[in-house]
């Protein structure tokens, strides 16, 4: 039996510094193997055209697998790969996404991103390894990924060629109003990782009154929230066919500015899930710092 496929033009996008990125993606972090073939092939058939994969996921080959099966035109899919904080030596950076590229079977991608900054190797080397990777045609659109709002400052500004997206950990209990206002004043896209919290937001009340109102699953209030937002893009991970078609079903229906600000008051001093030990010093929560003035 095809496979049944949605054009590109129906889904919405971002328009940022010459790049159309599709404001749903699949997140494919742990789907390997077999299982990352499928969940692709699901997800190209529900109608995504935004797939993000990186080197540390170890699942390029399984992505392209899934992309070369749905024969879709390539200008039809936005593929997003990114280097690990480990390969941000200038010769490591250009020989780690060459990799990427091979492995996704692809001779380009849409985006490609720093997958975490790296203190110990010179923000200029990294972003003149990124700026160079485009300029060579490895990829279409550059940008960065869990960059703090000064750090994201600084990169901007050492990049010869438009960066066009920060992708970071952002959903209702994590306060990003930083990145977000640092986003915006580049004319970047935030794209948001973890958009679930990891699930830690599916049983929350607030969320699940605001779902039964609209007749909707709790991960499309929290996805629809972030959709209402300028600038923001959503990458929700899943492997269940049923669950990634619902979270591409968010855009035939609105929150209200009540839920809006309901959800929007949810954050929490310990709502961030993405701790690694590598991770950069994360900005002050905007309340936070409201709470400390006299």
């Amino acid at each position: 039996m095809g496979l049944s496929f949605q054009p590109l033009t129906a889904l919405p996008v971002i328009e940022v510094n010459g790049a159309r990125i599709p404001r749903i993606g699949l997140g494919t972090w742990r789907s390997t193997h077999e299982e990352g073939v499928l969940a692709v092939r699901a997800a190209l058939e529900a109608g995504y055209r935004h797939i993000d994969t990186a080197a540390r996921y170890e699942n390029e080959q399984a992505v392209g697998q899934a992309l070369a099966a749905s024969g879709l035109p390539r200008d039809e899919v936005f593929v997003t790969t990114k280097v690990w904080h480990t390969e941000l030596r200038a010769a490591d950076f250009k020989r780690a996404a060459q990799a990427s590229v091979a492995r996704l079977g692809l001779d380009h991608v849409d985006l490609l991103l720093v997958h975490w900054p790296n203190p110990e190797v010179p923000l200029e080397e990294t972003i003149g390894a990124l700026c160079e990777a485009q300029r060579s045609g490895l990829t279409r659109h550059i940008g960065v990924s869990n960059f703090p709002a000064a750090l994201l400052d600084r990169a901007v500004a050492l990049a010869s060629v438009p960066l066009v997206a920060n992708q970071c950990e952002y959903h209702p209990y994590l306060d990003q109003s930083k990145v977000l206002d640092a986003c915006r004043r580049h004319g970047m896209a935030l794209i948001a990782h973890t958009p679930l919290g990891s699930g830690k937001l599916l049983a929350d009340p607030v969320i699940a009154e605001i779902a039964r109102e609209h007749e909707r699953k709790p991960a499309q209030v929290i996805l629809r929230w972030l959709m209402q937002q300028p600038g923001v893009a959503a990458i929700p991970k899943s492997s269940n066919p049923v669950r990634i078609g619902e979270n591409l079903a968010v855009f035939d229906f609105e929150l209200d500015a009540r839920a809006m600000a309901r959800i929007g008051t949810l954050a929490r001093a310990d709502g961030r899930v993405s701790k690694p030990a590598w991770h950069p010093e994360w900005d002050a929560p905007a309340h936070s710092l409201a709470a400390e003035k006299p």
